[in-house]
């Protein structure tokens, strides 16, 4: 059996790592040799094992009938999403680790499959190595799943475990570069959209339609402040970038934003570069998926296990719970939170009025010249609306439950 690799950047050459370092594994598997025929790349890599695989063309690549499954790893939109069509059509299993492309395109992409006889998987794509979208199309399947909540960006968990621990935003995301967990350019993940992506795959899969990330309220973490941990710090909490998303029948409320979350609350405890994601069902209650969400290896382990799903099943289509048909956006009435606010001193009297008795005021140390406070639960509609009566606001979070 051939496999192929398109995009031989950091995920592809784990790939190659994964089937090199389990070959006896994945052969007993499958039951026969899996190869890695091809790579498609415009770089050449005289130095690496795999170096004399490379091609320029996917024309190559698809006049070898023995290739079966292709990997794709480019990143980005295009030619990824034009080359997936084009090998789907010809009856070849594409495996991807790009959520932009999946997020944007999956239930075209999974249907164009299905009418194919081929399959389109992309366990990869959320959650690195953890074994996290698979269930929703085998295990939970039979469940209404009405919520999803997870830490699903393992650079920005970085950085806030960082300034958790003290740094500045700047320094956190210093650090994070230097250890190769931040990009150059760094805005997919600390403006939130890395996660918006992947909290609308979840969504999707959890209703069986197609919720578009323009429906998913996003927030990043750059407005963050020393004041704002140092809250946190002393009112048992911590601030995590959490991506959340409940869902009734079709219609969807997803967020992504940073919350404070309670320290006895199983996401508190996922740091670093860790990702978790607690799944409730009506008859299972919840279930929690943690592991590593980033790192070559874990990804690359991901996607080589639906290789293998797509080899076991070749020639067939792998069911996936995704439909074109487009999710319902929940109205800001519907989500509810509690919020935690921060307004100057001067505001106190004019915040109790605006948001009434039931208010609960918390102090920080060597936190001056400002009134804190959290609010009872209420939905995102009446918070605007109440947070737009005050003049010097210097910041909110919302509160996880």
């Amino acid at each position: 059996m051939k496999i192929a690799i398109m995009g031989y950047g950091t995920v592809g050459g784990g790939i190659a790592k994964v089937l090199t370092a389990n070959k006896n594994k994945i052969t007993k598997v499958l039951g026969e040799e899996c190869e890695l025929g091809y790579i498609l790349d415009l770089r050449d890599f005289p130095e690496d094992p795999f170096g004399d695989r490379v091609v320029r063309s996917l024309d190559e690549i698809l006049a070898d009938k023995e290739v079966r499954v292709i990997c794709e790893t480019m990143g980005g939109m295009n030619p990824a999403y034009e080359f997936t069509k084009r090998i789907l059509k010809e009856g070849i299993s594409v495996c991807t680790s790009n959520k932009e492309v999946v997020a944007a395109h999956g239930a075209e992409l999974v249907r164009i499959a299905e009418d194919h006889h081929c399959s389109y998987l992309f366990e990869a794509s959320v959650g690195g190595g953890i074994p996290l979208l698979r269930p929703f199309s085998t295990t939970l399947l039979h469940e209404r799943i009405d919520l999803v909540t997870g830490v699903l960006n393992g650079t920005t968990n970085f950085i806030l475990t960082c300034m958790q621990r003290g740094d500045t935003f700047d320094m956190a995301l210093t650090r994070a570069q230097q250890k190769g967990y931040a990009e150059k350019d760094p805005t997919a993940d600390i403006e939130g959209m890395d996660a918006c992506r992947k909290i609308a795959i979840l969504a999707s899969l959890s209703c069986g339609a197609s919720v578009d990330i323009k429906d998913v309220h996003t927030e990043g973490i750059t407005k963050l402040t020393e004041q704002d941990f140092e809250y946190a710090k002393c009112n048992d909490y911590t601030v995590k970038l959490v991506a959340q998303a409940r869902i009734a029948g079709g219609v969807v409320g997803a967020v992504v934003a940073p919350f404070l979350v309670p320290k006895e609350h199983p996401l508190a405890s996922v740091n670093d570069v860790f990702n978790a994601c607690i799944v409730h069902g009506n008859m299972l209650g919840d279930v929690m998926f943690y592991g590593r969400g980033a790192g070559r290896d874990a990804t690359a382990s991901a996607v080589v296990s639906d290789v293998i799903d797509a080899l076991l099943h070749d020639h067939e289509h792998v069911f996936v719970n995704l439909d074109a048909v487009p999710s319902l956006k929940m109205d800001d009435e519907q989500m509810t939170h509690r919020f935690f606010v921060r307004v100057d001193e001067s505001e106190k009297t004019k915040a109790v009025r605006t948001f009434g008795e039931d208010i609960s005021f918390i102090e920080a140390r060597g936190v001056f010249g400002e009134w804190a406070f959290i609010t009872a639960p209420m939905s995102e509609a009446a918070f605007k609306e109440a947070l737009q009566s005050l003049d010097e606001v210097r910041g909110y979070l919302r509160v996880l439950e």
